[in-house]
């Protein structure tokens, strides 16, 4: 009997090792919040949101498209100067924060001005996770929720 508990305690401890494994699986696991898109007032627009990743790996937003423009960009803004970039880091256990003031989603030559309380779909692009898409609410001009 004695032989019989310790294969068991064995196997239990076995089978525990191999489901701790499984389940930190080294991959990012991303959501987005927080999105939306000041109603433009212009042809062009910039889109916000929060890509949180709660994964154990890291990953990058590579692009982004919409059927609102064929020309989405994603921007970094240091020294309170734009640049388009390539991509952006999503960090394993962190988040990417696109926000009013810093990095942003530039839509140029828009195809129409979406109003208030629509909604602008676009597809984020990651290096290892693939697309997500996701629906901004198109806001007020002025709207940003870190000043609320």
């Amino acid at each position: 009997m004695n032989r019989r508990t310790a294969l068991l305690g064995v196997l239990a401890l076995t089978a525990g090792a191999a489901l701790t494994g499984c389940s930190s699986s080294g991959e990012p696991e991303l959501k987005i919040v927080g999105a939306y898109l000041p109603q433009p007032v212009s042809d062009m627009a910039a889109g916000f949101l929060v890509v949180q990743n709660r994964g154990d790996a890291g990953d990058r937003l590579t692009s982004v498209t919409s059927p609102l423009s064929d020309d989405v960009t994603i921007h970094e803004t240091k020294d309170q100067k734009m640049r388009k970039v390539s991509s952006f880091e999503v960090p394993a256990g962190g988040e990417l924060d696109l926000e009013r003031g810093g990095n942003h989603i530039m839509f140029t030559k828009l195809k129409q001005k979406p109003q208030q309380g629509e909604k602008v779909s676009v597809e984020l692009h990651f290096e290892k996770a693939g697309p997500i898409t996701v629906d901004l609410p198109v806001k007020e001009t002025t709207h940003n929720p870190k000043k609320q």
